[in-house]
């Protein structure tokens, strides 16, 4: 009988498949007393993303760049970053995140929420404030039976679906295993209209079993509000 190769398509709901998703990066740099260039920079480069102005930095900004091939950052992103005003900042290596998206096999439009629907968040110019972090569950989490697993997220998953009824906080999920330098496995995208209630959903996280004995790193976290957002896809 024929070896059966690993199937590496996401899936979704009623059996949907698709070999389509999502990547988003996050650079951050410091030492900009300005951001008009870099915004400027940004929008002629043709790559889709956010520029985000640095809460925690006076002179720092964040680009998160968005796109479905990923050579894109080894490309046209690469060619932004190393040239003007790019070349001459500091780079804050530490808050670098990639991600990809990824289908939890219950989506009922599995291609909206892999390509369109983290689109819409990430770029809804109603919700300029965002906060971003990586994080990694602690080992043991991979063994325990799907259904104790599915237990645990899902008292995580229903914070996370009343802050969004109620248009506090929007998030963007992304799969980094073996993306990442540090070995995290998600990066985690929260946006919204205000500041505050970013803070309260973690906050309020923080009292899920998930959190509160699963997570064994999260963060650095990285604030930004933005200056720029492509336009939302039609």
């Amino acid at each position: 009988m024929p070896d059966t190769p690993p199937d590496l398509k996401e899936h979704g709901g009623n059996d949907q498949s698709s070999n389509r998703r999502l990547y988003m990066q996050l650079q951050a740099y410091t030492g900009a007393r300005s951001l008009g260039n870099a915004v400027e920079r940004f929008k002629s480069s043709g790559l889709e993303g956010v520029v985000y102005a640095d809460v925690t930095d006076p002179l720092g900004f964040a680009l998160l760049v968005i796109s479905e091939d990923p050579a894109a950052f080894v490309g046209r992103s690469r060619e932004l970053l190393s040239g003007d005003p790019f070349e001459k900042l500091t780079r804050r290596a530490d808050l670098t995140m990639l991600g990809r998206t990824y289908g939890t096999g219950r989506e009922p439009q599995l291609e909206f929420a892999l390509l369109t629907k983290p689109r819409q968040t990430a770029l809804n110019p109603d919700w300029p404030w965002a906060v971003w972090y990586p994080l990694r569950r602690k080992p043991k989490f991979a063994t325990l039976p799907p259904e104790k697993q599915g237990k645990i997220l899902h008292e995580h998953a229903m914070i996370g679906i009343e802050y969004g009824k109620a248009d506090f906080a929007h998030d963007v999920r992304l799969a980094c295993y073996g993306l990442d330098r540090n070995d995290n496995e998600f990066v985690i995208g929260l946006v919204g209209r205000e500041l505050h209630p970013l803070s309260r959903i973690v906050q309020d996280m923080r009292k899920t079993q998930q959190t509160a004995e699963w997570i064994k790193t999260l963060g650095p976290f990285f604030v930004g509000r933005a200056v720029y957002q492509s336009p939302l896809p039609r």
